[in-house]
């Protein structure tokens, strides 16, 4: 066995790295900078070491190998002691290809929206059928407990994310995993810090799609103009579309307007019906493509739908942390308006008139770099008021968002401010969503804590 040293292993990519390589037997040690829940949590949990900071002296000297995450860059202390050493360095992506996958049918999930829940929803359904799944998801996931597991069966489920590999591989991460099965589930302008407009990610979605073979599986959605032109580039694999239109090969049938009831068509033919506990029509979506990729394994769908009535869902994703004061407060991992837009719709449906009131953070690189300002206000119409923190490394002008809400939004400098905003904010039967892809300061469960009168 080896001994690994994880460089970024509080992301939750590089985490389930870390989670895998212990399984398999491998010493695991790591560092990062910013470590928060969940997946400091988990490391814990494991016994794995973690140090805070990039610092050379961080690495043990008897490491076998050093796996970069793709958050460091050179010019990283890091980063550079590895370079000079000489010593064996990889990407997680790398090694997952290389130590995990081989010899297993792998199951991939990409997109720009849904790739944690349709992942986790994935290996959820795999496990009722009685796989015995491996995975690998960018969060926890409830119903696991972890977000990675080696599994006992033949698949092996993992979220295909369209991010760079690491500073050596500028390939998308999802290019080492060489799926049976592939779920596209959308495609939309993001990672601006990356990708300089949609065609650059196009063309990464379809070096994915050339390492599918052809007999494998492509599970796309019908409605997504951007996937249809990805298609186009090439295909070597049967399509089998999913969304709301009865034409697909797979469709969904609304029984409830929050989208928590459904009808599951294959071919026009209704072969089972959802009754489980998310919200909103993305969700729809998500739940309608995992089945679709059950079945391209063999699963019968009708058998395993009924299993989604005890799904719990993955923690960040409108995860409801608690009730106090007659206020429910949610934690949702919020990166790109589509999906904040998509999340708040779900909600809205759910509580009818009942006030949603929005804590935003702007957290994702794209939206640090303004590249989603001017959607930003918009896709907050369902949400009542909005306090926006805009700290001061902002690089761009939160009031003229601010100013565009539909309802009641001020800014703040900062994330006590937030608290003290919100706390005046919210009465009785109020639901209050924090939106942030990052640590948020703890203000979600911190706010909490205030409403059940324990300061913070």
């Amino acid at each position: 066995m080896a001994k690994l040293h994880i460089l970024g292993i509080a992301g939750t990519f590089m985490g389930g790295v870390a989670a895998l390589a212990r399984e398999l037997g491998h010493e695991v040690e790591g560092s990062d900078q910013a470590v928060y829940p969940p997946m400091s949590t988990q490391l814990e949990r494991l016994g794995i070491g973690l140090r805070n900071g990039y610092q050379p002296g961080h690495i043990s000297p008897d490491c076998d190998t050093v796996v970069i995450g793709n958050a460091l860059s050179r010019g990283n202390l890091a980063v550079e002691a590895v370079l000079d050493s000489g010593r064996r360095y990889t990407s997680g992506a790398q090694w997952l290809s290389e130590q995990v996958l081989p010899g297993r049918d792998v199951l991939a999930v990409a997109g720009t929206h849904g790739k944690t829940t349709t992942t986790t929803l994935l290996a959820f359904l795999l496990q009722a059928a009685g796989r015995a799944p491996g995975f690998l998801i960018g969060g926890v996931a409830d119903d696991f407990g972890v977000s990675a597991r080696l599994g006992s069966g033949r698949e092996f489920v993992v979220e295909a994310d369209e991010y760079d590999t690491a500073f050596f591989d500028k390939r998308s991460k999802f290019v080492h995993y060489r799926p049976l099965v592939a779920i596209l589930n959308n495609l939309e302008y993001d990672h601006a810090d990356i990708f300089p407009d949609v065609a650059a990610i196009q063309r990464q979605f379809h070096h994915f799609v050339r390492t599918v073979p052809g007999r494998g599986r492509l599970i796309v959605n019908g409605h997504d103009e951007r996937l249809r032109e990805v298609l186009e580039m090439g295909c070597w694999t049967p399509v089998e579309r999913f969304g709301f239109d009865p034409a697909f090969e797979w469709s969904a049938r609304r029984l409830a307007a929050d989208g928590r009831r459904f009808a599951v068509l294959r071919g026009g033919t209704e072969v089972a019906t959802v009754d489980w506990p998310l919200l909103g029509d993305h969700n729809v979506l998500n739940g309608l493509a995992a089945l679709a990729a059950c079945a391209a394994v063999g699963v019968d769908v009708a058998q395993v739908a009924g299993a989604l009535r005890g799904f719990r869902g993955v923690r960040r994703r409108l995860e409801l942390l608690g009730e106090a004061a007659g206020v429910c407060v949610y934690d949702d991992f919020a990166h790109h308006p589509t999906a904040i837009a998509a999340t708040l719709a779900g909600l809205r449906a759910r509580v009818g008139g009942a006030r949603i009131v929005v804590a935003m953070e702007p957290r994702s690189n794209s939206m640090r770099l303004g590249a989603h300002a001017d959607a930003l206000a918009p896709s907050l119409d369902d949400a009542d008021a909005v306090v926006f923190l805009a700290r001061p490394e902002l690089p761009w002008d939160a009031a003229k968002v601010v100013a565009a809400v539909r309802g009641e939004a001020r800014a703040v400098a900062d994330s006590g401010t937030l608290l003290e905003a919100l706390v005046a904010t919210v009465r009785p039967g109020d639901h209050v969503v924090f939106m942030s892809n990052g640590g948020f300061d703890d203000a979600p469960r911190r706010f909490l804590a205030r409403l059940r009168g324990g300061g913070a």
